[in-house]
């Protein structure tokens, strides 16, 4: 997993954000409730959130309902590009309300 994972650079151009929340924090080097666990990887392109979290190795079991992209609710085959920021929540952080939030899909 961290072969991947980089602190932001000037001289890279295919980043994105993944904030970590809950119980996905120990996926993240930094693991404090009381900061923010956010990872910056390099994306190979073509990406979804889920070959994302794939190549995160989170397994699918922790990973909740719950996805959002660049502030969207979304669904987990939505594509990905430079810049992107991603936010992962466990099962057990499900969006309240989610009713009334469009849930976009691709």
């Amino acid at each position: 997993m961290d072969k991947h994972i980089s602190t932001p650079s000037p001289f890279f151009n295919t980043m994105i954000e993944i904030h970590l929340y809950g119980l996905l924090r120990k996926y993240a080097t930094q693991k404090s409730p009381l900061k923010e666990s956010v990872l910056y990887l390099e994306t190979g392109g073509d990406e979804s959130i889920q070959s994302i979290v794939n190549r995160l190795e989170i397994p699918p079991e922790e990973l909740g309902p719950t996805l959002f992209l660049n502030g969207e609710y979304s669904g987990i085959d939505r594509r990905v590009k430079d810049g992107d920021r991603i936010g992962l929540f466990p099962p057990n952080m499900i969006l309240a309300y989610r009713q009334y939030f469009k849930k976009v899909e691709e």
